[in-house]
């Protein structure tokens, strides 16, 4: 049964969650409360471990990173181990602080304060978080029905998604069907928005937006419906030790839809459960760029523009007690164009297997298969690359583990 819940932490109703939206322990409550997420991956492919890299008209992203959520290595792989805080600080607000762990180094991935009491259905968090855009850029890896994030999150935004510093206001109004605006104030230093272009030189410099909305579908099925979008000036100045100047200055936008289905069979362990996805976004980027050499030779002075998008679907069904099996569609580069160039688009088709022994741990098969449209061009037009991709994964959570969002 699909049901809404209300916390004292968000004073709002939660979106439809199946069975029970109450916190699930595997261990004695603490304040703060304390989660760890292990997270292991066997990985293997034709491309020397390279993967997917090498798409025309998109960068990889932190390459060889233990930190980067979509990059593996060949052969075994311990994803970032993930620590979690979380608790009521007082009668007005809660925290959370939640470090990425790798054998080299550890990150703060999310860190915020989250109001408790405004009036009128008002919330408001800040700190660094994941930004509320889209479905699935609020999501850590363990809340993911696939090992990877889909490539559209990847490429356009970055390999954390959208996550900055800065604040986030929500608003639920008094609605006969579930509603929830919201909009953020960031930095604006991540890399998906700015690509090439160094950290501006002053912030905050992005703006967001998004709406969800969720009719009442009755006891078994909930959807969820969303809209969002952003706009960022780009306005960076970098010097190099060799005396050389770069200077970028113009603006990034970006929009899209999130489309989330889900169907309660009520049956034990999740057994015919369904769960679909959708999202769409578009990303432009338009800026001058300026070169100078040491010395003052002007090396490069011109005006630099992209704009790509990216969509994927998938659907999981639970076809046994404790088992779910996915597909997954991915499709970038669309619209494809740099500067005056059109690039070609690229696929991938994703297929997993889940087995979730209890709500602590799951084991995962996965295979993909890429079509990439590559960088080097061929005789008469684009080379075409393709990747097979094979994952086993396992992961496992101690301690407290909160009920996920709709």
């Amino acid at each position: 049964m699909y049901t809404v819940s209300s916390t004292a932490a968000e004073q709002q109703p939660a979106l439809p969650a199946l069975g029970s939206a109450d916190r699930i322990t595997s261990g004695t409550d603490f304040n703060p409360a304390i989660s760890v997420i292990l997270d292991g991956v066997y990985y293997y492919d034709n491309r020397g471990g390279d993967g997917v890299e090498g798409m025309a008209g998109f960068d990889a992203h932190d390459d060889g990173d233990e930190h980067a959520h979509g990059e593996f290595g060949r052969g075994f792989n311990l994803r970032e181990t993930e620590l979690t805080l979380s608790g009521s600080v007082d009668a007005y607000f809660d925290a959370l602080a939640t470090f990425a762990l790798t054998s080299s180094s550890a990150e703060v991935e999310e860190a915020y304060l989250r109001t408790r009491r405004l009036p009128a259905g008002l919330q408001l968090k800040a700190g660094r978080f994941l930004s509320g855009i889209g479905y699935i850029n609020e999501q850590h890896p363990h809340s993911w029905q696939f090992v990877d994030r889909p490539l559209p999150y990847e490429m356009l935004f970055g390999d954390h998604g959208l996550q900055e510093n800065g604040v986030q206001l929500t608003w639920l109004p008094q609605t006969p069907m579930y509603t929830r605006l919201g909009v953020e104030l960031l930095q604006g230093q991540g890399e998906g928005l700015r690509g090439e272009a160094g950290e501006n030189d002053s912030g905050p410099s992005l703006v967001t937006a998004f709406a969800k909305i969720a009719p009442d579908l009755g006891f078994d099925h909930a959807l969820q419906v969303g809209v969002f979008g952003g706009y960022q000036d780009i306005d960076a100045h970098t010097e190099h030790t060799s005396g050389r100047m770069e200077d970028w200055d113009g603006r990034a936008w970006f929009a899209g839809t999130d489309w989330v289905y889900k169907y309660d069979a009520g049956r034990p362990h999740g057994r015919g459960d369904w769960l679909v996805q959708a999202e769409y976004m578009l990303r432009e980027r338009r800026y001058d760029y300026l070169n100078v050499a040491n010395g003052g030779a002007v090396l490069n002075d011109e005006r630099r523009s992209d704009r790509q998008d990216g969509l994927y679907a998938q659907a999981v069904y639970g076809f046994a007690p404790r088992w779910q099996a996915g597909l997954r569609y991915e499709g970038l580069g669309f619209t494809n164009r740099i500067g005056g160039v059109s690039e070609e688009a690229s696929h991938r088709a994703t297929a997993m297997v889940t087995f979730l022994p209890t709500e602590f741990s799951r084991l995962r098969l996965q295979f993909a298969r890429a079509r990439l449209a590559d960088d080097d061009h061929g005789v008469g037009g684009h080379a075409t690359t393709y990747a097979n991709q094979v994952y086993l994964q396992y992961q496992v959570s101690l301690g407290a583990h909160g009920a996920h969002r709709f």
